[in-house]
């Protein structure tokens, strides 16, 4: 079980979540986002991070060519993870799309790009499920429907998100089985900073219900 803290958008809220026992971290590059930080403050969250700590940047309707523009400015990101209306086959080798799913129609939708993906012989590293908030892209809030996840296999690793907090996080990975947790608001004081003891809290849960 990983476990990603997203949203993070100062250097001493990664260090908090990297001793807290976090796998990887998020930084959101979406000018709309009340978690919107810039590169620049992206690579300083960076250099305060062991090298164990994955680096992932949040990315909105961006396409493949500044998708990889993007990362070949920023070398210190692992993955990029993708939010949006139609996202494109994989346009660098760690690419994660996350979907937005309130019912099975959503679910299908993913199941389709990961079968357009595998035929193009361009599979993504993993692809993240949210909860659904029309126009708002991660970080919202909002649970994913969990029994309708249970018997979702993408066949690539399985990021859940949405709505997951220290109090609900283990019965999440219980009915879904995911291969990852990743949380933003569940673990804040206020939208961008995080509470060290939700921080450690959500931690304990998650390792405590991995199969």
């Amino acid at each position: 079980m990983r476990i990603k803290i997203c949203g993070i958008t100062s250097a001493a809220d990664a260090r908090l979540a990297a001793d807290a026992g976090v796998d990887a971290i998020g930084i959101n590059f979406f000018p709309r986002s009340p978690r919107f930080i810039s590169e620049e403050l992206g690579l300083s969250i960076a250099q305060a991070l062991p090298e164990r700590i994955e680096v992932m940047g949040l990315v909105v309707n961006e396409s493949a060519e500044q998708v990889q523009a993007r990362l070949r400015r920023l070398s210190f990101l692992h993955a990029i993870q993708w939010h949006g209306e139609q996202p494109p086959t994989p346009p660098v080798a760690n690419f994660v799309p996350a979907f937005q799913v309130k019912n099975a129609d959503d679910l299908a939708r993913a199941t389709d790009y990961l079968r357009r993906c595998e035929q193009a012989g361009q599979l993504p590293s993993a692809i993240l499920v949210d909860g659904q908030v029309a126009g708002r892209y991660g970080g919202t809030g909002q649970a994913a429907p969990w029994e309708l996840l249970a018997g979702f296999r993408p066949g690539v690793p399985l990021f859940l998100a949405g709505g997951l907090n220290p109090d609900n996080v283990a019965d999440a990975i219980r009915i879904v089985r995911p291969d990852a947790v990743d949380v933003a608001s569940g673990v804040e004081s206020a939208p961008g900073k995080k509470d060290a003891d939700l921080v450690r809290r959500f931690i304990a849960a998650a390792r405590s219900a991995a199969p």
